[in-house]
């Protein structure tokens, strides 16, 4: 399969807020983007074509085929068999087999472990896990994100309480063990189809009922994420190798007692790296269109402090938030409701200390507070 010309068109599986910032981001470089989205309202389709059908559409993948120079995906949870078949005919980046293997959330401890990654305890629900002391979460293999698709056990689950929980989930689970953590990091990564990769700094980001509500970036504490940094590097840059991914890969990870664990990957733009719109040399949404299209990656050095923060559920006045110095609003166009994400803000700052001050003012308009 031929690489893709220099200035492409770009399909996209998906049509969320990610395909949206991905065409505003290809814009600049003359590449346009082609997404296919069933939902109504696709925010993707405020900055280009979004065909509106179902992933698997034959009708829409064939017109991808015939329009696009490459295939991408904004969403990893989109079918496998429908890549494949784009595959046959044009680049897709990342593989299917990524795809398969980082959609599946067995799978994907598999390869940690395959690959020496350190993560946390898990197994099938069938199998003994008593030895997971500080309880269990039983989680879907595909399709859960924003802390839906499982269920959280007390320490020793009986074989009756798991299997309750895989029938409220429909089947198709793995059990992790409860993970202690001190933090949530994640790192932002992207690969070249020649093996080049540009990684972004590692970064804390706070949940709130399993949804992200703000990322700091780089991570607080430079001594110790000097060294988490670099073991992050070393398991996202040995991942990505692994399945000769190509593109955007986001690393999400727990610190426990000065050590990393993988939690799980995104194979595509993420919402941990949000802040590299303005916060960073290469945003990742330009860094994953190189990738794709076969361009050289740009730096991924951080323009100073820099902090994200998700606005979810309900929009705060505009005006507020723009007033706030170095913020910067990102609305996705989506009707307001209960833990939806709605947008984001940026802030970028010369040092700690301003970014910090300037987090705290948009806490209070976001409604998310300072211990989240």
């Amino acid at each position: 399969m031929t690489a893709p010309p220099p200035t492409a068109t770009v399909g996209v599986l998906g049509g969320g807020q990610l395909g949206r910032m991905l065409a505003l981001a290809g814009a600049p470089l003359g590449i346009r983007c082609i997404g296919v989205e069933p939902a109504a309202d696709p925010p993707m389709a405020v900055a280009a074509e979004v065909l509106r059908a179902p992933y698997d559409d034959p009708a829409a993948l064939a017109e991808l085929a015939r329009r696009c120079d490459v295939v991408t995906i904004e969403v990893e949870h989109v079918p496998v068999d429908a890549l494949a078949w784009l595959a046959e005919r044009l680049v897709v980046r990342p593989s299917p087999q990524v795809v398969a293997v980082t959609q599946d959330r067995w799978l994907e401890k598999q390869a940690f472990v395959r690959l020496g990654i350190a993560t946390a305890p898990f197994a099938r629900p069938d199998e003994q896990t008593s030895g997971f002391e500080t309880g269990s979460i039983v989680k879907r293999r595909l399709g859960g994100f924003d802390g839906r698709g499982q269920v959280r056990l007390e320490r020793a689950a009986s074989p009756r309480a798991l299997a309750a929980a895989v029938t409220e989930l429909g089947g198709g689970c793995v059990v992790e063990g409860v993970v202690p953590f001190e933090r949530e990091l994640s790192l932002v990564a992207a690969r070249a189809a020649d093996g080049a990769v540009a990684c972004y700094p590692l970064v804390e980001n706070r949940h709130r009922d399993g949804i992200l509500r703000e990322t700091l970036a780089p991570a607080p504490g430079a001594g110790a994420a000097a060294t988490l940094s670099a073991s992050a590097v070393e398991m996202v840059t040995t991942f990505m190798a692994d399945l000769d991914h190509v593109g955007v890969l986001a690393l999400e990870l727990f610190e426990v007692n000065g050590r990393l664990l993988a939690n799980e990957v995104a194979p595509r733009v993420h919402n941990s790296g949000h802040w590299t719109i303005e916060g960073a040399t290469t945003s990742q949404f330009e860094q994953h269109l190189r990738a794709v299209a076969g361009l050289p990656l740009g730096a991924a050095a951080p323009r100073g402090p820099a902090a994200m923060v998700n606005v979810i559920g309900t929009e705060p006045e505009p005006g507020a938030v723009l007033a706030v110095a170095g913020a910067h609003l990102h609305r996705y166009g989506k009707a307001p409701r209960p833990d939806r994400k709605l947008g984001h803000v940026t802030v970028v700052a010369a040092d700690e200390r301003e970014r910090d001050a300037r987090l705290d003012e948009l806490r209070a308009l976001v409604g998310v507070s300072a211990s989240t």
